[in-house]
């Protein structure tokens, strides 16, 4: 079993804290949901963690591992940003053996949900399939940690359905932190929850503290 760990992480943007003494940890196994409106800093909370953004205060442990850089998340921590991030003229096939090993390499090779772009290159891909192959690679990647920003956005209910169904498979072997603004989507497949709210992370135990943070309608 592994276990990433965050400690007092904080980060302000022109003097405005975006995020403040936030602690979270993931194991091997788990799935944590991480809620919360636009501009909370969801984004920003993952960013760090994968190290392409610095806190004004982290501290980032993979088990024994202090992550200070960048390269020290190699095969430790893989992140799914927003923007796509495929390069516009290489075929997916030859891409999925840089994010895989041989194993998954063939797990995904051999999936009906990535057989019909495997020839392609993500040029000729619309939003929604690039979406689809990139959560996948990141999801079958060799990382521990797979850290994914709003994977399910542009996908449609099958879809969705389909990328939930791999996340849960690749949860056993791995710890997997995900945020989404599809909050069903995010409370269906999640082990804990989390909701990023005036610069702090509230665990939440039910839909009812969702409601009592105004995160989701009264009415509900």
């Amino acid at each position: 079993m592994g276990k990433l760990h965050i400690d007092s992480l904080t980060k302000s943007f022109d003097g405005k804290s975006i995020l403040k003494d936030i602690y979270l940890s993931c194991e091997t196994g788990k799935i944590v949901g991480i809620l919360g409106r636009n501009g909370t800093g969801k984004s920003t909370l993952l960013k760090i963690i994968f190290g392409t953004m610095k806190g004004d205060y982290q501290y980032i442990r993979v088990d024994n591992k202090v992550l200070q850089h960048q390269w020290d998340r190699k095969d430790r921590i893989a992140y799914l940003p927003q923007d796509f991030f495929l390069p516009k003229g290489v075929k997916i096939k030859n891409l999925i053996p840089i994010f895989c090993n041989r194993e998954n390499a063939k797990k995904l090779m051999e999936l009906d949900l990535m057989k019909p772009f495997l020839n392609e290159t993500s040029r000729n891909l619309s939003g929604g399939e690039k979406k689809i192959v990139e959560g996948l690679l990141i999801i079958f990647s060799d990382s521990k940690f797979i850290l994914l920003d709003e994977p399910f956005n542009g996908l449609s209910p099958k879809m969705t359905n389909e990328i939930q169904k791999y996340i849960k498979e690749q949860s056993k072997y791995k710890g997997i932190i995900i945020s989404d603004h599809r909050y069903q989507e995010v409370l269906d497949i999640s082990d804990e929850i989390y909701l990023l709210i005036d610069s702090h992370l509230k665990p939440i135990k039910d839909l009812k503290e969702l409601q009592h943070y105004n995160y989701l309608p009264k009415s509900f």
